[in-house]
């Protein structure tokens, strides 16, 4: 990762042109951006659902870390990763 600032009160959403999308050819989930796609496991989709623009990293880490009785410290080491990838990448802003 380089220079990506994400705090808790940041508020990832996917930029415009990036879709979310149920492949059914590939059946996967997918994430579509011009001239590229990535394929999705179940838990970045979930993450990747939350991330509407609306809702603050903290509440977005804080529902996952409820929904899958997980530690709270490893779900936002988890979220931060795959937001910060997706930033870098240009496929979702903060």
């Amino acid at each position: 990762m380089t220079d990506v600032e994400l705090t808790c009160h940041s508020r990832p959403h996917l930029l415009r042109g990036v879709k979310l999308k149920n492949d059914q050819v590939r059946k996967t989930w997918v994430l579509l951006a011009p001239e590229r796609f990535l394929r999705l496991n179940a838990i970045s989709v979930d993450i990747l659902r939350r991330c509407d623009g609306q809702a603050a990293l903290a509440s977005i880490v804080d529902e996952l870390a409820n929904t899958y009785a997980a530690d709270r410290a490893v779900v936002d080491r988890d979220v931060r990763v795959l937001v910060s990838s997706l930033v870098e990448k240009r496929m979702m802003g903060l």
